[in-house]
């Protein structure tokens, strides 16, 4: 039996290990995925993105408490920039949400930010796949900081929360970075501090469509409105017929697109000749026109 069958049948080691191929961009890859494209498409895939020091890990952490109250499972991907794409990435698993580390119905794994074509590391939507296609009822996914890959979060949550605090800095240059445009539901957390009403009061005259909550993700306070918030907004995509399609299609070309760019980048960049660049023998762009000629492509 395969690594993708036994997964099937509910084997976490065998998705840990198809997990190491993806964080290794094995050329496996192209067969394995397929299988698992087949068997995704039923979770509930909830992004959480916003600056560092939010708390986004513990708003997590009480989301994931909730969720197992309903009797659901829940995978959770930590996406970090800042650790490395495989190794120390296990550290980080072991920091984060300690207290589910023995509940089976919890998986948590975090990976590091390569930068790919179109901002959010492939792997961490082959990831998501995977956790999909495993059969996990919700996924999280948590992006650290602000920037591409927080933009690119859209490409595989059906619902993204951008979480704020009244500290968190100037929230217009924030919110200019792009989180307005992508986020579904924003969160003023830790709303016991001061000035904490006056940012919602901010949020809500920028977004007046966008719903604006207050939490303390620490004590728990918000959490459920949050996730009925969560819930209404991901049935309502469901619901929208048209709407979903063309979000679809989208995530199905930019999907295409990073495969090959991804496999391009591997087999030919990769190995390309690049000294005559470097010396300054030839232009960038003299190289790039041989190359092309080469493929045929000019």
């Amino acid at each position: 039996m395969d690594l993708v069958d036994k997964m099937f049948q509910g084997d976490l080691s065998a998705l840990t290990r198809l997990i190491s191929l993806v964080e290794n961009q094995s050329p496996k890859l192209l067969n394995i995925m397929p299988k698992i494209y087949e068997r995704a498409g039923r979770a509930k895939v909830i992004g959480i993105t916003g600056p560092p020091g939010a708390g986004k890990s513990t708003l997590v952490n009480a989301l994931i408490h909730l969720i197992r109250k309903q009797r659901k499972t829940v995978a959770v991907l930590a996406i970090d920039p800042s650790s490395p794409f495989s190794g120390g990435a296990v550290l980080g698993d072991r920091i984060r949400m300690q207290t589910h580390a023995l509940d089976e119905g919890v998986f948590i794994r975090s990976v590091g930010a390569r930068g790919s074509f179109g901002g959010l590391s492939r792997a961490t939507k082959e990831i998501v796949r995977l956790y999909d296609a495993f059969g996990f009822d919700t996924i999280l996914v948590e992006t650290v900081g602000v920037g591409q890959t927080e933009l690119s979060i859209m490409e595989v949550a059906h619902t993204t929360v951008v979480m704020l605090v009244p500290e968190s800095g100037d929230t217009i240059q924030t919110l200019k970075a792009g989180l307005l445009e992508i986020a579904d539901i924003f969160v003023v957390n830790k709303s016991d501090r001061p000035d904490a009403a006056a940012l919602q009061i901010q949020l809500k005259e920028m977004a007046d469509h966008i719903p604006v909550l207050m939490t303390q993700a620490h004590q728990g306070v918000g959490i459920a409105e949050l996730y009925e918030n969560i819930v209404k907004h991901y049935e309502g995509l469901m619901k929208d017929a048209d709407r979903l399609e063309k979000r679809r299609a989208q995530e199905r070309k930019v999907e295409f697109t990073e495969i090959l760019l991804n496999f391009f980048k591997k087999e030919y960049i990769s190995k390309l000749d690049t000294k005559e660049v470097e010396s300054g023998k030839k232009d960038p762009y003299m190289a790039a026109q041989e190359v092309l000629k080469k493929l045929g492509v000019m």
